[in-house]
């Protein structure tokens, strides 16, 4: 396995952090592009197993920074959810350009959700495969709610999101209510492997039994049995390669 450091620019001009992860033969058969939970980013443990173990199925797999996490350009502000959308196109466009045409879109959590909208736009996916992915687009509001009033006076506050600090402004919360995520998932039409685990305490099961029911088929559900949101334990994250 090796990987390549690239900057790859998104439509509002930002640099994108991102490495693409090749198979030890550098000869990637495939290409997929990971996208990380919200307010993650492509340093977190479980997104480096799941990238670097597909390239032992021939892929090449770019797993980059959203705008304004890890190491890209750009405010937490502009982070929100269609901007996570187009940050995705415009890795798919980089690495069709210059490696090869992506096929596969993978995501986890909120990035799941960003990868089934991102695959509904882009033909030259053919499959899609979430982890621990919300039913809707809206399921993370309740992480920064407790924000929401104080932004109709001040215009911008901060807030804590997972014990960190983050700035959110009142287009940031109102994009995530934008995008109907049930309807898209529904004429997406293209294979669909969500993966869950039952005992998520941050995006319950519930929501992989809407996305699956939602989905057309192909589709295909896998278990994660008592892994939990983020994969901290990485027999978890390698599980989902296999």
């Amino acid at each position: 396995m090796s990987s390549i450091k690239l900057n790859i620019l998104n439509k509002k001009g930002h640099k994108l952090q991102a490495f693409l992860e090749q198979p030890a033969d550098q000869k990637p058969q495939y290409y997929a592009v990971f996208a990380h939970c919200f307010t993650c980013s492509s340093a977190l443990g479980a997104v480096k197993n799941i990238s670097r173990s597909l390239t032992s199925h021939g892929f090449g797999v770019v797993r980059f920074d959203f705008t304004g996490l890890g190491r890209s350009e750009g405010e937490f502000t502009e982070s929100y959810f269609s901007a996570n959308v187009d940050d995705l196109i415009a890795v798919n466009d980089y690495l069709a350009v210059n490696y090869g045409v992506p096929s596969l879109l993978v995501g986890h959590s909120l990035g799941g959700a960003a990868v089934i909208v991102a695959a509904s736009k882009l033909e030259n996916i053919k499959a899609v495969a979430t982890v621990g992915a919300p039913a809707t687009v809206s399921h993370v509001t309740h992480l920064f709610s407790h924000g929401i009033d104080a932004i109709k006076e001040k215009g911008e506050v901060e807030v804590n999101i997972g014990g960190r600090p983050f700035k959110i402004n009142e287009e940031f919360v109102e994009d995530f209510g934008k995008t109907n995520l049930p309807e898209i998932t529904k004429n997406l039409r293209k294979p669909l492997l969500i993966m869950h685990a039952p005992f998520d305490g941050i995006v319950g099961i519930d929501n992989a039994h809407k996305l699956y029911h939602d989905a057309h088929h192909p589709k295909s559900f896998v278990s994660l049995d008592d892994a939990d949101h983020l994969l901290t334990n990485p027999k978890d994250s390698m599980y989902v390669c296999r």
